[in-house]
């Protein structure tokens, strides 16, 4: 198989990406890459990830790829767990303090979070993205629990909403969500919503 052949075969068994560390570990050089970008076979999407000319970017499985650390949150999250209708126009991720995120290109279509690294795993979970990746997301109650520690600086009409929406889900899990808030530190806050939703 030669070397543009395994780039496609690559690039098709991951959702039409090929990452240059992966390129490289099949024994494929950058120089190929540039030359399928320059005939237009392939596109470099961002520095060291390339995407199939013949497939449409998924922007949230990309972002992933750029940033190891990014975890989907906030009003993204609400978005990928139904709670929200709204595709949003910048994709929010929550990040450990200290991660530095000024390498990232086109800065404009994030919102970064930052939280102590003891609390940045909890409450991950994966899905789906609507292309069939899977993504890094926080799951419902954390979400929850993250839009009302950050309501001042949301949209508040959409927390409200989202709120709302999980107070009539019947698999929502109130303590799970009461558990959540005494680690963020906003089980007052939390409580008050749920007495008044509830």
């Amino acid at each position: 198989m030669n070397n543009r052949d395994l780039v496609y075969k690559l690039m098709k068994e991951n959702a039409g990406i090929l990452t240059s560390k992966v390129a490289g570990d099949n024994g494929i050089d950058n120089k190929v890459l540039q030359r399928l970008c320059n005939t237009g076979d392939i596109e470099r999407i961002s520095r060291g990830i390339y995407l199939d000319a013949n497939f449409i970017e998924d922007e949230y499985f990309v972002m992933q790829l750029r940033c190891k650390q990014c975890i989907f949150s906030h009003e993204t999250a609400l978005y990928l767990h139904g709670l929200s209708d709204r595709n949003p126009i910048e994709l929010t991720v929550t990040v450990p303090s200290g991660h530095n995120t000024r390498l990232m290109e086109e800065k404009e279509k994030y919102s970064f979070f930052y939280i102590k690294k003891e609390l940045h795993d909890m409450g991950l979970i994966s899905v789906k993205s609507s292309f069939g990746n899977s993504i890094e997301v926080y799951d419902i109650e954390r979400t929850i629990c993250d839009c009302i520690k950050k309501r001042n600086e949301l949209d508040s009409d959409l927390v409200i909403s989202a709120i709302k929406e999980y107070m009539n889900l019947s698999n929502k899990n109130l303590p799970k969500l009461l558990e959540y808030a005494d680690k963020l530190n906003v089980r007052r806050e939390v409580k008050q919503y749920m007495e008044v939703l509830l």
